[in-house]
């Protein structure tokens, strides 16, 4: 097992879900930091989901390219109002790539908006 690391996509199973959840096996970014991320089995994700008009308006939804670094197929959005914790011992499927630098400060004001954080 490769060492998880804050800002990896990593694809995860998200089933079982509950209502509006976002479920399947799909990309994710782990946002826990790296002491919890050494330490303990349930690590916190954004969920990536398919990119449409609709959801990039949403402020807490952000948009990722693909590229060579994060392994993502098409234009896609994480979703951070969906964020959970995953015990990756049972749910992750596999690594895939690291997010942008860029990409991964906008996730955080995300968050930042999400949970009321100044």
């Amino acid at each position: 097992m490769n060492h998880l690391m804050r800002g990896m996509v990593i694809d995860v199973n998200l089933e079982p879900t509950q209502g509006s959840e976002t479920g399947r096996i799909r990309p994710c970014i782990i946002v826990t930091n790296n002491t919890y991320n050494e330490r303990v089995p349930v690590i916190q994700v954004v969920p990536i989901t398919e990119w449409n008009e609709k959801k990039a308006k949403v402020v807490t939804n952000i948009e990722i390219f693909p590229s060579s670094a994060n392994k993502l197929t098409k234009k896609s959005i994480a979703d951070c109002l969906q964020t959970r914790p995953i015990d990756y011992r049972s749910r992750l499927v596999k690594i895939r790539g690291k997010i942008e630098i860029e990409t991964m400060k906008k996730i955080d004001h995300a968050l930042k908006i999400v949970f009321a954080l100044s």
